[in-house]
């Protein structure tokens, strides 16, 4: 029960931390205003307009009580009362008077009057409008063969005060939570830029100089992620040197053992060697375009859908289909997006006859399928393949050409630009690759 409680109180609350800063500063300003308004409007407006009501419909009820008797003029009567009293008084003959009101209860001017006016008069031998006129009460009291129409004015049972504070309540209140927009804006703000200066770090783009700011628990936090970038970007920059100069100091030894196989007279010892060489060279190749594109590419914005179509075509393949969304953008690095989708179709090509590939767009995410009918890969080795120079000897059959590096950068830079990469059986029984990336 609790966990329910406190899972539906979850989902209803925000969910950034903007709005639940200012959730904690509106919320108990509009609850001590309520508090408040409640009080003053019990303890000060309700007396008050009731007392009012009250009064004035015993002036009524004495004009009544004096019309009634003979020995005063009645046009007389009903001038001192005009005039000393504020009453505007008609007598009107008319036996049929109708009881019917619009029963407002949401107003207390209306309750107020009404109760009143049923305690003195009964309950069928009053009428009285509210809102006929902007300024003055229409209230009909039945007399005889008529009624008197009486027209009073509403501050004669409502205090203008009322109004003053409502005003006075309600205007500091709406200052103060603009107020706190204002403040809680400029505090968020700093929080929301290294947000987005992680996000940015997290898909491998590149981040002009980030300046912290903000209070100085945000501020630290700033100093620290900044911090945190540079040695994870030197310690790639150093790797990134690092493997391109050891693959090249490796073409010169290579290159002399090439030349020391033509004076090799055992031929068929001579060719395993050269196989084995071609494969060392094939995987320095490897490595430095790797290394060289992703330490100097950078981000741009393109049209990943276009980018796919002109994949396949260069394949010039009628084996592989395409379901490809239209007028799809990414922001990254086209030259290795490419090289990734290359690596991943060469291997569908290499072990399947059909390929299908798909490209459809969910909200902000992308995703990215490539399918073959290939003997496919067990389940137990889809971990596996992604690790640097991993091969296996089963599913798949193996080959001289692959070194096992395919699958193991296309990982490296799908998640490089912040997305992920897994293997499942596709649906034409073979392999298939899902990529996500974010748009």
């Amino acid at each position: 029960m609790f966990y329910g409680l406190n899972k539906l109180i979850k989902n209803i609350l925000p969910k950034t931390l903007f709005y639940r800063a200012l959730l904690i500063v509106a919320v108990p300003v509009i609850v001590l205003q309520l508090v408040i308004t409640i009080v003053f409007f019990d303890s000060l407006w309700i007396k008050t307009n009731k007392g009012m009501t009250k009064a004035l419909v015993n002036e009524i009820n004495t004009f009544i009580e004096v019309y009634n008797d003979e020995i005063y003029d009645k046009n007389e009567i009903k001038n001192l009362f005009s005039v000393y009293q504020d009453l505007n008084i008609e007598f009107i003959n008319d036996e049929n008077f109708v009881y019917k009101y619009n029963e407002r209860w949401f107003s207390p001017i209306d309750r107020t009057l009404r109760r009143e006016l049923k305690s003195i008069f009964g309950f069928q031998n009053f009428w009285f409008n509210t809102t006929s006129y902007k300024e003055l009460i229409d209230l009909r009291v039945k007399y005889q063969k008529g009624y008197f129409k009486f027209l009073v004015p509403k501050d004669r049972v409502t205090s203008s005060s009322a109004r003053i504070f409502a005003l006075w309540i309600t205007v500091p209140a709406l200052i103060m939570v603009i107020i706190s927009l204002i403040f809680l804006k400029n505090q968020t703000r700093p929080i929301t830029n290294l947000a987005k200066a992680a996000e940015k770090f997290g898909r491998g783009e590149e981040i002009e100089e980030y300046k912290p700011s903000g209070a100085a628990e945000i501020r630290q936090a700033g100093y620290e992620f900044d911090r945190m970038r540079k040695r994870i970007l030197r310690h790639l920059n150093q790797r990134s040197e690092m493997l391109s100069g050891i693959s090249h100091d490796l073409r010169t030894p290579l290159t002399r053992m090439k030349l020391q196989l033509a004076f090799i007279k055992d031929k068929e010892l001579a060719n395993k060697l050269s196989d084995d060489i071609n494969e060392m060279e094939k995987m320095l190749n490897e490595y430095l375009q790797f290394t060289s594109s992703s330490f100097l590419e950078k981000d741009e914005q393109f049209n990943i859908s276009d980018l796919i179509i002109r994949i396949v075509e260069k394949y010039n393949n009628k084996n592989i289909t395409t379901n490809v969304t239209p007028e799809i953008y990414l922001r990254g690095r086209k030259n290795l997006i490419k090289r990734c989708i290359n690596n991943i179709i060469d291997n569908a090509i290499k072990y399947g006859d059909k390929i299908k590939i798909e490209v459809i767009k969910n909200n902000n995410n992308l995703f990215i399928k490539i399918e073959d009918n290939g003997p496919g890969i067990p389940f137990n080795e889809h971990e596996n393949v992604f690790k640097p120079f991993y091969k296996i000897n089963k599913g798949r059959a193996d080959s001289k050409s692959s070194v096992g590096l395919g699958l193991s950068i296309a990982s490296d830079i799908i998640r490089s630009h912040g997305g992920n990469i897994k293997l499942e059986k596709s649906s034409i029984d073979g392999l298939g690759v899902k990529i996500f990336l974010p748009v």
